[in-house]
């Protein structure tokens, strides 16, 4: 199984080397992160300034990512991964020159960001197939598990000590602890063993480009109906459900309360909630579908409830699942799209999932800070929950549509298999209890209309057949029974029924008219044991 331990990935030392250089860099990467809006938010009060820096970092992955992923598939990762770390210490760098001496302002802040956004456009694809490399497809699903449990932890660590440090010394700090976070990828990217890399052609990858380009990457992709429906799931979920780096800015800022301090809580809490998601998503055996339709639906609920919390404490409560459930989301989504797809193309589907999640941070954060300036911050989380929710539902019938209907086949089986045995049971007692007097008021019925009926009608009724003996019922009461006819049989009674041989080609053939079950002990008339 591809998740069948939660920590398997790190039998491979590759990608423990890996892992730990990763942490390191997360830690840095949301210490920025959370330095950027806060600062942003300072110096304008505005959800929506706040929500255009978010934007300007997707933007270049819009266009410049589906050329990350072609290189991805016919380049050497190493050089072009050193590159774009060594660029991004530079921008966090600028990002702390400008916080310090104020030069540049807003419009410096704004330039980083969109650099920033260019580099990791083309730096994304190229890392995710190179790391995918590290360990063997079976223990991919686990790794990628693995890693958003590492960028859960860094972003607990990083969102505290973030939030005490922009509290104290101000923001400048983060971003210099961030540019020199990239020297352990760098690290790590020397000593990860070439001969120890996995994935069939991965070794070889690198030197031997995949035949097409982008074309080539969107004809595929064109032909994976599911990986597009979870892919356009991605992104409702993402753009109204998870930009929470805008509504719980807004949230603190406006009707909790909190300040910068409970917005550090809140940040802190929904990084503790990735940690479990990512926990559950590695201990999953399988990270399938409908994993993915079941988070959804969790995280569009909880996200309206969180427009309706009163307090921050409240709020966070409600986050925590939230949280787990958007990683547990992220993780299948990142699964599908690589264990579903061929490997000569991985390169340009992480591509289009980058894309995705960028469009999807592209259109969702502006929206989000827009409609929490105007209609309120609780009225953006109920109306975007409801909007996911009702997209979920429609991805989970489209998904279920283009996999040949498999959760309506598994309902019927479950519908129809002996899981329903106690009710069943309780059915079937309660008609035995019930069935021996319906049925002496139908022995009393024809008793009198012997009576009432002309002569020539004894005849008749002489021929009819004996009333049918239900499930572990004696014979009902008639002229001439003896006494305590209507009780239950014992069960030595049940077993003698049962063990009639004679009687046992006829047995299960009619159904009780109360609980659609085959009697086990129906006889066939002149049968001794009945």
């Amino acid at each position: 199984m591809a998740l069948g331990a939660t920590f398997a990935a790190l039998r491979h030392r590759n990608y423990r080397i890996w892992a730990a250089a990763g942490f390191v860099s997360v830690i840095g990467t949301w210490m920025q992160v959370l330095g950027v809006n806060w600062f942003v938010l300072a110096e304008t009060g505005s959800a929506t300034s706040m929500g255009f820096t978010v934007l300007l970092q997707a933007l270049p992955t819009l266009v410049l990512s589906v050329w990350g992923g072609a290189l991805a598939d016919r380049v050497p990762a190493k050089p072009l991964l050193i590159g774009a770390q060594a660029a991004h210490a530079l921008l966090a760098a600028g990002l702390a020159v400008v916080a310090v001496t104020g030069a540049g302002g807003l419009p410096a802040i704004y330039a980083i960001s969109l650099a920033t956004g260019a580099v990791s456009a083309i730096e994304g694809p190229v890392m995710g197939r190179w790391a995918s490399t590290l360990v063997d497809r079976e223990s991919l699903g686990n790794a990628l598990a693995l890693g958003s449990l590492t960028n859960s932890a860094g972003r607990i660590l990083g969102m505290s000590l973030g939030a005490v440090v922009v509290a104290a010394v101000g923001p400048a700090l983060l971003f210099a602890a961030n540019a020199a976070s990239f020297v352990a990828v760098v690290v790590a990217l020397f000593a990860v063993r070439e001969g120890e890399r996995h994935g069939g052609a991965a070794a070889t990858a690198d030197a031997a480009p995949a035949d097409g380009g982008i074309r080539a990457g969107f004809r595929y992709l064109l032909g994976q109906p599911v990986v597009l429906v979870a892919l356009a799931l991605s992104f409702v979920l993402g753009s109204l459900g998870r930009n929470y780096q805008v509504t719980m800015a807004a949230m603190s800022d406006g009707p909790l309360h909190g300040g910068a301090s409970g917005y550090g809580l809140l940040s802190t809490v929904f990084a503790v909630g990735t940690v479990l998601g990512a926990l559950f998503a590695a201990r999953r055996a399988e990270l399938g579908y409908a994993v993915l339709v079941g988070a959804g639906l969790l995280a569009s609920g909880l996200q309206i409830v969180a427009g309706l919390a009163p307090g921050t404490l409240s709020f966070a409560a409600v986050i925590l699942p939230v949280a787990a459930a958007a990683v547990v989301i992220d993780t299948t989504v990142g699964a599908r799209a690589q264990l579903d797809t061929d490997y000569a193309m991985r390169g340009r589907v992480l591509a289009a999932l980058a894309v995705t999640g960028s469009v999807s941070a592209a259109v969702g954060a502006p929206l989000l800070g827009w409609l929490a300036e105007h209609a309120g911050p609780r009225q953006t989380l109920v109306l975007a929950g409801a909007v996911t929710a009702v997209a979920t539902a429609a991805a989970g019938v489209a998904l279920d549509r283009l996999r040949e209907r498999r959760l309506a086949h598994r309902l019927t089986r479950v519908l129809a298999v002996p899981a329903a045995r106690p009710v069943r049971r309780v059915a079937a007692t309660a008609a035995r209890v019930v069935r021996p007097a319906g049925a002496g008021l139908v022995a009393a019925t024809a008793g009198a209309a012997r009576v009432v009926r002309p002569a020539g009608a004894g005849l008749a009724a002489a021929t009819l057949p004996r009333p049918a003996v239900l499930a572990g019922a004696s014979p009902v009461a008639l002229p001439g029974a003896r006494r305590g006819a209507g009780r239950l049989r014992s069960s030595r009674a049940a077993r003698a029924a049962q063990d009639c041989a004679g009687c046992a080609p006829h047995r299960g053939r009619h159904r009780s008219r109360w609980t659609g079950l085959r009697s086990p002990f129906a006889h066939r008339d002149g049968c001794p044991a009945a």
